[in-house]
């Protein structure tokens, strides 16, 4: 293995040529390197478009998110410079130096807020509110202020915080094993990783519990009998719901599933199943996710909710506006019989109510489905499903009164909380009804992308746009105003709606008069979303025809809840236009994620072509990721100038194309290929970027195998150039071609005579990691002809979407961040691209021939008549 040797001092030193094994080695690892800069600036992206959320104020987080997060951000851009100086021979040292200043600056943030322990192992729901998320959870911290600031009734119950959490780990001397063990860790080997969770979760489980932690959770428990008692009840004893409420989490739904919760426990197997739930901290899956992430395990905690088990007749949920259609801002609620996970797993259908939050409670719609099944609790423990009476099966799980009972809850919680709720409830055998969570309603997935399922678009308006990506939540109305180049937005006037091809950090300047933002592609983790989300802007990407169907100046309503255009000013929905209150912003946690987001969040480096895109000017680490993202194409870019006077450890590709063509495989590019293979066949590779250039350049419309037509002016200015004046002498470049490949990458570097072409490219699932960078340069004929070619061939980029620049005889160009089967698309266009441009210096006799070529090309005439 050549794992810790210079790849450009092998290649460039003249040692005996490795053998094809060591030689894809080589290419390997410098891969390896450029994917690990991709996921990591995928996660980055990912953990900043987390906290810009926090950032608008409607979700609670505690200073272990904060930690963690920031964190997090440091680990990723550390290993994206770690990355690039590998890939580069170490030509970035400074930004080590960078990183370093910039995390000084968070860690005196982080430094300034004294951390507090819990008071106790056990705190009551009646002491619990919000700002004690970091001793119990999300989940407990929400449950308490329902109780406690919106008196409203909840179960009985308590929350066993992080101090016994730390004491449990104290008392068995478990965090020296536990770092033992997740020291011999091998991320990249499954095995590796279940033995060391098995190891870890068998600790945890066998560890003793200290005295004075059981003691006080089986009093919490007695205490919790004893108010049950109070009320009149007279059953046997209570079963608990034990909840996992992890500290720490990257945002509540990142751990969804990760962890376990027990529910119907009795009071011999509370001890016993709380270590079962800290254990589930070290999973398998718990562990690959934090390794991957690049969440420390000192940045992560577990509290348990336990809550009183409520012998539910009816149960359900509701939320505080319908969640996948903002312009109906009704009360939705949903009621099945027993227990509530049946009204949301699809088991049954529940019966819904739509509510009207006028004063009266207005009862608009009811549905009552037949209801065959309920979930209840198992005498023995766990849960069971048992058969409906049948004289209930059709009847409604909720009287009118009790449906106006549960509006009024969800209208206090929206009110206490400003923003739209998504609440559990449950109806107890006495009548009473019990909220069992409270959180922020999703006006769309935590993917930011629209739901499923969503109603049905408003039929009164023409509708241009459905399925769009929501890169910001919002309404937006105005003109439309078509953005193709910088020049555009110069002119951009306010209270007009942006319409481009693609997403542009260059758009900022324009975000404060823009109503909102509408584009063909782009990602909602890209750095234009997260600009959008910096200023509010309403923002559909990824409409994929925007730019055609809606056209300049027609007036349009974006709906940036569901991703839909409308044509005309849309009533109902500016109707519904709202500056929801910050909640969280008048807490100290939030300011100092605040504080800290400042060096983390904002983005300065724009432009990569500005004088300012340097090393130098990074000033948070946003900008240093965009930085080494755009430095690390160009390093990848270079990989042909290593190879350009190599072939040892290729394959020539077999294939009717006029090329010498040889293969590096990186690793799943090709299949079923022998050891001693000197050629392979097209049918052979399965890189996906390699398959789709290859589609293109075997076109059977390219007539590449018979004479192309000869304009005489143009052969004789040729020869007359290479026998008289010869000034590229000196650039001709040999007649190998290579393709460096794997599963989605592709490097490819034509070499004929004297021009070359150069493609780099990345294709796969993820938007964020694709992209295209192609060069052209060179030529037989003089210096004229080149630059026309060079324009012409800039022309057709142009039209293909590419960002371009011609200097002199050479064209460079850039596609980037679109989904997979739109890079294979362009690429199938090079290929073809590729094959064209064959001699086609000899045609450029004329200015006139730089359009007609060009436009010969897009209209699919390749045959240079």
């Amino acid at each position: 293995m050549l794992k810790n040797l210079d790849v450009l001092k092998i290649w460039k030193s003249r040692k005996p040529q490795p053998a094809r094994e060591d030689l894809a080695e080589i290419f390997r690892l410098r891969y390896g390197h450029f994917k690990d800069l991709l996921a990591s600036n995928t996660e980055l992206l990912n953990i900043i478009t987390d906290i810009e959320e926090k950032l608008l104020g409607h979700r609670v987080f505690g200073m272990a998110y904060v930690r963690s997060q920031s964190a997090r951000t440091v680990f990723h851009t550390m290993r994206m410079i770690r990355s690039l100086n590998a890939l580069s021979g170490g030509k970035y040292p400074e930004l080590y130096d960078i990183l370093e200043r910039i995390n000084r600056r968070i860690k005196e943030e982080l430094s300034a807020r004294k951390e507090t322990q819990p008071p106790a192992f056990i705190l009551d729901y009646s002491r619990i509110t919000r700002e004690m998320v970091d001793w119990v959870g999300g989940k407990s911290a929400n449950l308490g202020e329902v109780h406690n600031r919106v008196q409203l009734p909840i179960p009985e119950g308590f929350a066993i915080t992080t101090r016994a959490f730390d004491a449990l780990l104290a008392e068995n001397d478990l965090v020296d094993e536990i770092n033992k063990r997740t020291m011999e860790l091998d991320a990249g080997d499954p095995e590796s990783v279940t033995n060391v969770s098995e190891d870890i979760q068998r600790l945890i489980i066998t560890a003793r519990a200290p005295s004075e932690l059981e003691e006080a959770i089986l009093s919490a428990y007695a205490d919790m009998t004893e108010r049950i008692r109070a009320t009149g009840f007279s059953g046997a004893a209570p079963r608990v719901s034990m909840r996992s409420s992890a500290i720490g989490e990257d945002g509540e739904l990142s751990f969804a599933g990760q962890y376990l919760s027990l529910l119907n426990v009795t009071r011999d197997k509370l001890v016993q199943t709380y270590k079962y739930i800290v254990a589930s901290l070290y999973t398998p899956r718990a562990i690959s996710y934090r390794l991957n992430k690049g969440i420390r395990d000192e940045d992560v905690s577990m509290s348990v909710a336990c809550i009183q088990m409520v012998e539910s007749v009816a149960s359900g949920v509701m939320y505080t506006r319908h969640p996948y259609h903002p312009a109906e801002d009704h009360i939705i609620l949903s009621a099945v019989w027993g227990l509530g996970p049946y009204a949301v797993d699809g088991r049954i259908t529940p019966d819904t109510y739509t509510v009207s939050k006028d004063a009266e409670h207005t009862v608009l719609e009811s549905k009552i489905p037949r209801k065959a099944v309920q979930l209840v609790s198992n005498p023995e423990g766990g849960l069971m499903e048992i058969p409906v009476p049948d004289a209930r099966q059709d009847a409604p799980c909720l009287s009118t009164a009790q449906v106006k009972t549960l509006a009024d809850y969800a209208l206090r919680l929206e009110k206490h909380f400003h923003y739209p709720q998504d609440i559990e409830w449950a109806l107890d055998t006495s009548g009473q009804l019990l909220l069992l969570q409270s959180r922020p309603l999703h006006l769309q997935d935590c993917d930011w992308k629209p739901r499923e399922g969503t109603l049905p678009a408003l039929t009164s308006y023409p509708l241009l746009i459905d399925g769009g990506a929501v890169a910001y939540p919002g309404v937006g109305f105005g003109p439309a105003f078509h953005v193709r180049s910088e020049e555009d937005l110069l002119h951009f006037p306010d209270g007009a709606v942006l319409v481009a091809k693609h997403s542009s950090p260059k758009f900022m300047v324009v975000l404060q008069k823009a109503q909102a933002i509408v584009t063909d592609s782009g990602s909602v983790t890209g750095h234009m979303a997260s600009l959008c989300r910096e200023f509010m802007v309403p923002s559909v990407l990824a409409a994929k025809n925007a730019t055609t169907l809606i056209p300049p100046g027609m007036e349009i309503t974006v709906d940036a809840h569901e991703g839909r255009v409308y044509q005309g000013k849309v009533t109902e929905l500016l109707a519904v236009r709202q500056t929801r209150e910050p909640y969280m912003q008048e807490t100290p946690v939030y300011r100092i994620l605040r504080r800290v987001a400042d060096a983390i969040v904002p983005l300065n480096l724009l432009d990569p072509k500005a004088p300012g895109f340097t090393p130098e000017q990074c000033r948070t680490l946003h900008d240093i990721m965009r930085l080494i993202h755009e430095f690390s194409y160009l390093e990848m870019f270079q990989i042909s100038e290593i190879v350009s006077d190599r072939g040892a450890g290729s394959l020539k590709l077999d294939a009717p194309i006029p090329l010498d063509l040889f293969i590096i495989d990186l690793g799943g590019g090709l299949s079923d290929v022998s050891a001693n293979a000197k050629k392979v066949k097209v049918d052979k590779i399965t890189s996906l970027p390699f398959k789709a250039l290859l589609k293109g350049m075997l076109h059977d419309k390219l007539r590449f195998r018979k004479p192309r037509p000869v304009e005489f002016g143009g052969f004789f200015s040729v020869m007359r150039e290479q026998i008289l004046v010869n000034p590229n002498a000196n650039e001709r470049f040999g007649d190998r071609s290579y393709a460096i490949i794997a599963d989605k990458y592709l490097n490819f570097s034509s070499r004929v005579g004297y021009h070359y072409s150069v493609l780099d490219c990345y294709c796969g699932q993820t938007i964020n990691k694709n992209y295209i960078t192609f060069s052209y340069k060179g030529g037989a004929a003089d210096d004229v002809r080149r630059n026309r070619r060079a324009r012409s061939i800039a022309i057709i980029l142009m039209a293909l979407d590419f960002s371009v620049n011609v200097k002199g005889d050479r064209v460079d160009a850039r596609f980037q961040k679109y989904e997979q089967s739109v890079i294979e698309e362009k690429l199938d266009s090079l290929g073809r691209l590729l094959q064209f441009t064959r001699q086609m210096d000899m045609l450029m006799q004329s200015e006139a021939t730089v359009e007609t070529v060009a436009k010969n090309f897009l209209e699919g005439n390749y045959d240079y008549d």
